[in-house]
């Protein structure tokens, strides 16, 4: 018997090493999770290209929460809904990021571009998420200063040398309620697992936000519980402990 209907997991730093990999263990109960019915949704800042592998090697054909919640899909090849930036926000971002001297990259309908494929045409295409990175963490800061009051987005980071820009009033906590929504599940039946500041609205929101061992200090406070590091099989053992309710020990 489980206790949540909805396991909505962040990948980066929480399902994953820091070798971008899937341990034994996280494989072994995020299986037996939706093996027992659980929906598991991965809920990430990536798209579906930087996805698919991983799905793929979790066995999952379970809905996705991609893009911080710009993207959503009832299961593979079925999407529910895509929000878009404007395109003269695409513009203005695009300038910023060629200002501030860092890396840059988006996504759009059918590809994850990046900015050694970025070319005029390219600014005609629905883009739904935008990034920006930079080794200099404050001209980072600064960038997300500049943004933080726009009327028409949403400003986040799953790094501190990123920003992440969606639509405004777009999040993996929106993605998860129009998921829920969509499937006639409760926020409430939902257990999430995060550990960046693009994971707090929906830790915050979900029945269960749970905490990586290795999350930032801001997600922890408002955390309902904190498991290991990404590194020690945090999400195995929230699993374990807080889904089958099982003694780890």
């Amino acid at each position: 018997m489980v206790k949540y209907k909805v396991l909505a997991l962040d990948l980066d730093e929480t399902v994953l090493t820091r070798n971008k990999g899937v341990s034994g263990a996280n494989k072994q109960w995020i299986k037996r999770a939706a093996d027992a019915g659980v929906v598991v949704v991965l809920t990430t800042g990536r798209g579906l290209q930087r996805v698919e592998r991983i799905r793929q090697e979790l066995g999952l054909e379970s809905p996705m929460v991609l893009a911080n919640g710009a993207e959503i899909w009832s299961k593979p090849g079925e999407l529910v809904k895509r929000f878009y930036i404007e395109q003269k926000d695409i513009r203005m971002l695009h300038a910023m990021a060629l200002e501030s001297g860092g890396t840059f990259w988006g996504y759009n309908d059918t590809d994850h571009v990046k900015m050694e494929d970025w070319a005029d045409d390219i600014f005609a295409t629905n883009f739904f998420k935008f990034g920006i990175s930079h080794n200099d963490e404050q001209i980072v800061r600064q960038l997300r200063e500049k943004l933080k009051n726009s009327e028409t987005l949403n400003i986040t980071w799953s790094s501190s040398r990123v920003v992440e820009i969606s639509l405004v009033n777009v999040s993996k906590a929106t993605g998860i309620q129009k998921l829920c929504e969509h499937l006639g599940i409760e926020m409430a039946e939902v257990m999430a697992i995060g550990d960046n500041r693009n994971d707090l609205e929906l830790i915050k929101a979900a029945g269960l936000g749970i905490a990586m061992g290795n999350a930032e200090k801001e997600l922890k406070e408002v955390a309902d519980q904190i498991t290991t590091t990404n590194e020690e099989d945090g999400v195995a053992q929230a699993i374990q402990t807080y889904l089958f309710e099982e003694d780890v020990s």
